[in-house]
């Protein structure tokens, strides 16, 4: 009897398999989307440009402010909240769909002279500018605020 040698078998392919070695795999190039494509929201705009000139009046009121990110969560997208802060917290900005909000942590115990505060004005602790689209807000009136911020921020560290 002629001697029987073992066929190797035959691998099966699986389903995932399968269906991975027909796939038609896109350059990465446009799978890729850009980092302020996939973040903006449609009518961000104004938004986004409101709190950069903000934030150019707050670094205009004080150099040494310090600008961090914090509280990332899924609600802003990831990209956290900007907090200005110089011996403490200054303030904090957020979007939301119909105000850009500047909170003044210790806004309660600072004078406001012009009436900037329009926001959170219940509680004994913090107050907030809501900014409105189209809606500019005074920059000397508003520098004032963010430099009283500051020295009250540097008297409470003594």
């Amino acid at each position: 009897m002629p001697e029987r040698t073992a066929k190797p078998k035959a691998k099966r392919a699986t389903r995932a398999a399968a269906a991975r070695a027909t796939a038609v795999r896109k350059p990465a190039a446009k799978i890729k989307k850009s980092a302020s494509a996939s973040t903006a929201k449609p009518g961000a705009d104004w938004r986004e440009g409101t709190l950069a000139r903000m934030r150019a009046l707050i670094l205009q009121a004080d150099p040494a402010m310090i600008e961090e990110r914090k509280w990332r969560k899924p609600s802003n997208r990831m990209v956290g909240i900007p907090v200005w802060s110089h011996h403490g917290i200054v303030c904090t900005g957020e979007t939301y769909k119909q105000v850009v909000k500047l909170t003044f942590a210790y806004g309660a115990s600072l004078p406001d002279p012009s009436r900037l505060f329009n926001s959170s004005l219940e509680g004994n602790t913090r107050r907030a500018i809501d900014i409105r689209e189209g809606e500019t807000v005074n920059a000397a009136a508003f520098k004032a605020l963010v430099k009283a911020a500051v020295a009250r921020n540097a008297d409470k560290k003594l």
